[in-house]
């Protein structure tokens, strides 16, 4: 059985080896080890998942599936990348990962179904995200949600700079009861 729950201070240490497990099983492929290693100490080390956890400023949801975190969503109560949304208030979906034993189980669907409904009902008028220009899975994933490709981005882990596109979703256009 799946379950989604607001994770505390105490979740750190599972949910860091989730981030480190999650990105490096979709995307380590990609990178030197160096790169890699710099990236995961930085972006998922215990200090920082547990800042993340205590950050006003953050919003995160897990799913376990028998008592194993199996994904996560984290939400900036603002923007932090590098794109022009011309004032409009704007949520950031900053990550929205799933072990690869579970892509397909629904559970990316709960998480972001979460997701847009914290949105809706902080009121703000637009949610944005980076995804990498080469993951076509999560780019069908984002449109079939609603979010469009707005613009270009990057992201850097270590000292290699991926290419990123800027997803967004209207909510001030879309059916408030989505």
């Amino acid at each position: 059985m799946t379950y989604m729950r607001t994770p505390s201070v105490a979740d750190a240490p599972a949910l860091a080896e989730l981030g480190r497990t999650s990105f490096v099983e979709t995307f380590g492929h990609l990178y030197k080890a160096e790169d890699l290693n710099a990236f995961l100490d930085q972006a998922y080390g215990l200090r920082a998942v547990a800042g993340d956890l205590i950050d006003s400023s953050r919003l995160l949801r897990v799913i376990e599936h028998q008592g194993r975190m199996v994904g996560y969503c984290k939400l900036g109560l603002g923007v932090s990348l590098d794109f022009d949304l011309k004032g409009r208030r704007s949520m950031e979906l900053k990550q929205l990962y799933l072990r690869q034993s579970h892509l397909g189980s629904g559970g990316a669907t709960l998480l972001m179904d979460w997701a847009l409904a914290e949105a809706r009902q902080r009121r703000y008028e637009m949610v944005v995200l980076s995804v990498w220009s080469g993951n076509e899975r999560a780019q069908r994933f984002y449109q079939r949600h609603g979010f469009a490709h707005i613009g270009n981005t990057h992201f850097m882990v270590g000292n290699h700079r991926d290419d990123e596109f800027v997803y967004g979703l209207d909510l001030t256009t879309t059916d408030v009861a989505a």
